[in-house]
Parts: structure tokens; C-alpha cells; sequence
């Protein structure tokens, strides 16, 4: 008698278990399209295309710095006094 009561109480276990997780996911899922329709995906995704477009411009600022300075440190000395003149006058 007792293990059928045990049997019993495992499939009990486990049914319920999988009616709470169904019902989550459902609540989830629930969450996740009335978020969509209400256009906080939307709004979240502008957000992070105008963050993205911003960055871009830096790195591309960024990277053009980067070219002079380089440039700057590989030239020769003469050249570079020579350029930093031309441009004071």
C-alpha cells in the first residue's frame, strides 16, 4: 500500500509541477507580446540604434586621433617641426 501511496504522490508531484511551469511560461510569454504591442521593444530598440549610431561616430573620431598621432610619432622630427610651422603662419 505504501508504494502505490508513493507512486501516487510522484505523479501528483510532477503533474503540478508541470501545470506551474506551463503557467509560467504562459505568463511569460503573456508579458513578452503585450510588451511588444505596447512598443516598449520598439521604444528599447530606438534607444539603442541612436547609442549605437552615436558610438560609431566616436570610434570613428576616435580612429582618425589615433591616425595622426601615429602618424606624428613615425615621421621624422624635421618633417613635423617643419608642418607645425607651416600651419602657425
Amino acid at each position: 500500500m505504501t508504494d502505490n501511496l508513493a507512486i501516487f504522490l510522484v505523479l501528483l508531484v510532477s503533474v503540478i509541477a508541470a501545470a506551474v511551469l506551463t503557467l509560467t511560461s504562459m505568463r511569460g510569454r503573456y508579458r513578452l507580446r503585450e510588451a511588444t504591442l505596447k512598443g516598449g521593444a520598439a521604444d528599447e530598440v530606438a534607444a539603442l540604434t541612436g547609442e549605437n549610431t552615436r558610438l560609431n561616430h566616436h570610434v570613428h573620431q576616435l580612429e582618425e586621433r589615433l591616425r595622426v598621432l601615429e602618424r606624428i610619432a613615425t615621421d621624422p622630427s624635421e618633417r613635423t617641426a617643419r608642418e607645425i610651422e607651416a600651419l602657425r603662419s
